[in-house]
């Protein structure tokens, strides 16, 4: 049996919002190494703030200040920081009740080790040098040896206009997920099959149908199938789409928009395939296009795909493959 195949994938995209004026305040109020939560109509603070009351559903913005530091309520030991996490050493991860809120911000607390963060530990922010108005204007949280001022409940509450000069109104955030993948024994075949300029799909023992990539069994009838069959190289495009965003994976390519991806069946397949359309202009592509593979030197799959020059597919041919 070859090799089944694995290889590390990165799935990676900037995620762009705007921010109401609870949560602009809020991230602003942390570039100027202040907290705001906001007071529900039953006085509680919430801490980070929002804007409707979870209990109620009414809108709230009475923002006020709270403290700097706080206490624990529970935590969970990181021995094995990650790429993009806000200490590269070990820490903690803690839940925090800052001096005059009544709800816990998730952060993270720097400690020598596990045996030194508790429940009920006392901790301060420590705020980063360089503040954008973002929650990792919080470093993190680090041990406080000072006790919570029980005498006045609320000395560390008081009201906030949330107005500060040059406002932050929108973040990006960028979301990153590392995995590692493998594709089974059905589509490692077919990778395979790709280095050799081939392209194998397998048939079903009962339906008979050919699908291509292959998924290792049938979708429609639910059995395993192992009949390599190959399929192509040419095909018929049975739809596509217009691309007119750029990204950042086609613009290291040289690929300019608008281009088109498409959905193409090739010969012998009962499933159509994604692949781009090239050698033509984008407004010239159409369902019933045929077309072949075009490979680069150094690929292991088709870069794109042409047109062969042949009459455009009969519907008939490929209505079922849509």
């Amino acid at each position: 049996m070859p090799e089944l195949l694995s290889a590390p994938l990165v799935v990676e995209f900037p995620f762009t919002r705007s921010l109401g004026p609870v949560q602009s305040a809020f991230l602003t109020g942390l570039r100027e190494r202040t907290v705001l939560g906001v007071r529900t109509s039953d006085g509680k603070v919430l801490v980070p703030p929002v804007e409707y009351d979870p209990a109620t559903a009414e809108e709230i913005r009475d923002l006020v200040e709270v403290g700097a530091t706080g206490t624990v309520t529970t935590w969970a030991w990181n021995p094995g920081p990650r790429r993009g996490q806000p200490l590269p050493t070990p820490f903690a991860w803690v839940l925090v009740k800052l001096d005059g809120a009544d709800t816990a911000l998730l952060h993270v607390l720097d400690a020598p080790g596990p045996d030194d963060v508790r429940s009920g530990l006392r901790v301060r922010i420590r705020w980063a040098e360089e503040r954008t108005g973002a929650i990792t204007d919080i470093a993190c949280f680090e041990p406080d040896d000072t006790e919570p001022d029980d005498t006045e409940p609320d000395a560390h509450v008081t009201g906030h206009s949330g107005v500060f000069d040059d406002a932050v109104t929108g973040i990006v955030t960028p979301a990153r997920l590392d995995y590692t993948y493998s594709p089974g024994r059905a589509q490692s075949g077919y990778i395979n099959a790709l280095a050799g300029r081939k392209t194998v799909g397998e048939r079903c023992p009962s339906c008979r149908k050919v699908y291509v990539p292959p998924r290792g069994a049938c979708p429609t009838c639910g059995v395993a199938t192992s009949e390599q069959v190959e399929v192509g190289p040419r095909g018929t495009v049975t739809t596509y789409c217009i691309v007119n965003i750029k990204a950042a994976h086609t613009a290291n390519l040289g690929i300019e928009v608008p281009y088109v991806y498409a959905h193409i069946a090739l010969d012998g397949a009962d499933l159509a395939l994604h692949g781009r359309i090239g050698g033509i202009p984008y407004d010239q592509v159409r369902m019933g296009l045929r077309v072949e593979p075009v490979w680069t030197s150094s690929s292991r799959h088709p870069d794109h795909y042409r047109p062969t020059g042949e009459p455009d597919a009969d519907y008939d041919q490929y209505k079922e493959l849509l």
